[in-house]
């Protein structure tokens, strides 16, 4: 049985917290992907029969991270998806909101293959429920294990868990957790906030 390593798990009480607060700063970050980066070279070798899916949007940000990393340490034959699981997530019809679709890249089948699945934040869990649904029109895959850069394992609804994690934060139900990148954002970093940001 496979131990999952962690950089480091934090435990934080947010009911007096009224700011947001950095958990993770730019250096620990890179650490963190490089990290990841030697556990997936120690599992998948050459990536010769594996492959990276990235999940909509968030997901595929992480995965353009880690695989500009993996090109560092000399994996350059890499296979990239971008999954988008809108229409298949369990609360589709039940939304206030109208969701917002983003486009699903997969230039190759996962038939037989040894995939990578990899989104930002692991919260309840019907994300990734979504993703391997998703993920079947695509082909059947040998194995398939996820990599997220936050568990929040203690509010799981499914039992669904990473393989390879960067961190697991244990918050309050209404804490949010962004992960944020230097491409998008301006820094690569992650932010607790006590509750989820207005959307504007």
């Amino acid at each position: 049985m496979r131990r999952t390593i962690e950089f480091a798990d934090i435990d934080l009480p947010l009911s007096n917290m009224d700011n947001s607060r950095v958990i993770m700063d730019s250096e620990r970050f890179g650490l963190t992907i490089r990290r990841l980066c030697h556990q997936l070279i120690e599992r998948y070798d050459d990536f010769s029969n594996a492959c990276l899916v990235g999940v909509q949007h968030r997901g595929v940000w992480l995965g353009e991270v880690i695989i500009e990393e993996l090109k560092l340490l000399g994996i350059d034959d890499l296979k990239f998806g971008k999954l988008d699981i809108t229409f298949y997530r369990d609360d589709f019809r039940t939304r206030e909101k109208p969701l917002k679709a983003n486009p699903t890249e997969m230039p190759f089948l996962v038939e037989e293959k040894e995939v990578v699945l990899i989104d930002d934040v692991l919260y309840t869990g019907r994300t990734i429920q979504a993703a391997l649904t998703a993920l079947n029109h695509f082909g059947r895959p040998r194995s398939v294990t996820l990599l997220s850069m936050i568990d929040r394992q203690f509010n799981r609804h499914l039992p669904i868990q990473p393989d390879f994690v960067g961190m697991r934060v244990d918050a309050l139900d209404d804490a949010y957790v962004s992960v944020e990148y230097q491409k998008h954002h301006g820094q690569d970093q992650i932010i607790l906030f006590p509750q989820k940001p207005a959307e504007d």
